[in-house]
């Protein structure tokens, strides 16, 4: 319970679940995903829950989850891409890499990497690692139309 409500403060604060007005062209519109209902799939890493993936009205190709990750694992070594991404550790201990740098990890640590700078993170704890993803690459935004009151 406690991972669901910080990932939807962070998804309102990040503005990836955006107003959505009838007839646009993205996938992610104004909602919450209830855990029951995110995507679950398990790895030999441990397990990704995709609550939100696409676009949204200022993003492309977007993902909003939250990994777990078993003891002595990583998703996939430490790695770059044109997505700027914000990892937050929910639970457990591991090691971040950042550029040239390796450092401890822990509970609480936000993580934001800029498009091609090397990151990642590695459970080296005796327990799972938790941790939330936001990533995204922007696209122009046009000034949205504004509601008329009634």
């Amino acid at each position: 319970m406690k991972t669901i409500k910080i990932l939807l403060i962070l998804t309102a604060v990040l503005g990836l679940a955006t107003t959505a007005a009838a007839g646009d062209k993205y996938s992610i519109k104004t909602a919450v995903v209830a855990a029951k209902d995110a995507k679950v799939e398990t790895f030999e890493w441990g397990q990704l829950m995709t609550y939100y993936s696409g676009d949204s009205y200022s993003t492309k190709d977007s993902l909003t989850a939250v990994a777990i990750i078993n003891p002595g694992m990583e998703i996939h070594p430490p790695h770059d891409h044109s997505e700027e991404e914000y990892l937050m550790v929910l639970e457990g201990n591991g090691t971040w890499t950042v550029n040239d740098s390796d450092f401890p990890a822990q509970a609480g640590d936000v993580l934001y990497a800029a498009p091609w700078d090397l990151h990642g993170i590695k459970n080296t704890g005796d327990t799972p690692l938790s941790f939330v993803v936001f990533k995204w690459n922007p696209k122009p935004v046009e000034p949205k139309a504004k509601k008329k009151k009634k």
